[in-house]
Parts: C-alpha cells; structure tokens; sequence
C-alpha cells in the first residue's frame, strides 16, 4: 500500500485512504454486529419492555392494566423494599471491602513470590464454579449439625454456630461464601495490571530506600487504578445483584435477615405475580446502580491515568 501512494497523486492517495477506511469501518461494524444484535435482542429490549410493565397492574394471566407511575409511589413508600435495599447495602459493605482488600494481597504474594501461570490459575477455580454448586456445598459445610466447621467447633470445644439460620451471622457467611468463589478471579485481574507496572519504577524506589510498603502504596495502588475502577464497579453491581446464593441456603430468612433486593423482586413477580410492581422494582435498582457506577467512576478519576 506504501508504494502505491507513493507513486500516486494526491487525489488519487485520499481517495485510496478514504476506501480502506470505508473497509475498515465495515469490518469493524461486521465484528461488533453479534453484540450488538445480542445487546438490543436480550437487554435492550426487555428494559423497555420492563419499564412499560412498571407502568402496569399485571399478574401474567389477566390483560395488563395501565396505571402510571403508581407502582413507583408504592414502592417508595413500601417498608419491605426500604429494607431490602438496606440489607443489599450491608451485604455490599461486608463483601467489597474484603474481598479487594484480601484481592490486593493475594495479587501482591503471587506478583512476587509465585511465578508459575500454572499456580495463578488456581485462582481461578473457585470462580469457575457456578454460584449454585458453590452455594450447596457451603450449605452443607456450614450445616449446624453435620456440618464440617460445626464438627471443628465440637471438637476443639466451642459451641457449635447456626451461620445460616442466624440473624446477626447468616448476612455475614453470604458475604464469606461469595468473597471466597471471587477473590481469587479480582486478584487475577489485579495481577495483570501489576504486570504492565514498569520494573524501573520499583528499581528507582529500592535506589532510593523506600520500603516495600511504602513502593506499594506510592507506586503499585495508583498505576493499579484503571483494574481497581473495573473490579469496584463491576463487583459493586454484582453485589446488588447477588441472588442465587440465597435462593440456595437461606431463601431471604431468617426473619428477613437476607431479604435481598432481588429476592424481593422475585418474590413479587413469580410467588405473588405481581410483575408490574416487581418490574418497577428493577427499574429502581437500574437507576441506583447507573448513579452508583458513575459516582465511583468520578470518585476513582477513570478518565486519567498514571501511567504515561
């Protein structure tokens, strides 16, 4: 292509240009036609789907009834959705900042002591599993009375712990489930962005005597801040999300202990078929999770790097 501009006129190399970036454009279009087609088939289209239904009185068997904003009202004013949402936030507060604390440091022993792919990718075993064999298998390690870790607690004499069907520590050992299937996934993540750190930055620190907390904190967590943006908004919204572990084990209880934003919703459209109120509901969460994202994304400066 070179020669032939070269030995072109002007005209005749801006039209050349021009047409392979037509081609290029349409074979960019061609690769991204799947997701895109799949994106308005499979989310776009039941979003606006779902937020019509919000506007709607409707049990899945009679017409749908068209009744404005009311389910919204409702909702705003429904004590149980306050408390969903409340109990979503305390598990979100037990699971985020754990999960990347300890992500963090699994990313920095395996950045620096572990150099075999083959052991990194143990890491991601847990998280290969799906949620549900993962919630089973906790439901019986953790049952009170055949349970493994009952059975530890039995043996070195402290009293025996009903994790699932208590109310101060049922929240808290849905949070240790889920931590455990996905802290070795963020770590992962967190180890390739540790990857693209230049070495010399680390050699001008031991030059200079800095310790290796202190190359941590001033050199490896704020070039670490594009992956930290990605693994916080992506497992802030996932948080919100978490579902299948407590359909699992404790199914909202006890006493509404783990009655989860989503459990609510569920409740509401297939136990009482009332789709346009749960509807709304999930319109309610999109838009808590829109403003959510873009906060952390402000907060974290994802538009800048300090990489350059």
């Amino acid at each position: 292509m070179s020669t032939r501009l070269g030995t072109t006129s002007a005209p005749a190399r801006k039209s050349i240009l021009s047409q392979w970036k037509r081609r290029e454009t349409l074979a960019a279009w061609l690769f991204l036609l799947p997701a895109l087609v799949g994106f308005i088939v499979f989310f776009a289209v039941p979003a606006v789907r779902g937020f019509y239904i919000g506007l709607t009185d409707w049990d899945l068997l009679s017409d749908a009834e068209y009744i404005g904003f009311e389910n919204y009202s409702d909702l705003l004013q429904d004590d149980d959705f306050w408390h969903s949402m409340w109990v979503t936030l305390y598990y979100v507060l037990l699971n985020i900042p754990l999960q990347t604390v300890m992500a963090l440091v699994l990313a920095v022993l395996f950045s620096r002591f572990v150099r075999g792919f083959g052991w990194r990718s143990l890491l991601l075993l847990p998280w290969l599993m799906p949620n549900v064999v993962v919630a089973l298998l906790f439901l019986w390690i953790l049952d009170p009375g055949m349970g493994i870790v009952n059975q530890v607690l039995d043996a070195i004499g402290l009293p025996r712990q009903s994790f699932l069907g208590s109310v101060d520590q049922s929240m808290p050992s849905i949070a240790g489930i889920n931590i455990w299937r996905h802290v070795g996934y963020t770590a992962l993540l967190l180890i390739a962005g540790m990857q693209r750190i230049p070495k010399d930055l680390y050699d001008a620190g031991s030059l200079d005597g800095a310790s290796e907390f202190r190359m941590f904190w001033s050199i490896t967590l704020p070039l670490l801040r594009p992956i930290l943006v990605f693994v916080l908004v992506t497992s802030v919204v996932g948080s919100f999300q978490i579902f299948d572990t407590i359909a699992v084990t404790t199914q909202g209880g006890p006493v509404d202990a783990t009655r989860v934003i989503y459990w609510f919703i569920y409740q509401h459209a297939f136990e009482r078929f009332n789709f346009g109120y749960a509807s709304a509901a999930s319109i309610i969460l999109f838009a808590i999770l829109v403003v959510v994202s873009l906060i952390q994304m402000r907060l974290l400066r994802v538009n800048e790097s300090d990489l350059s």
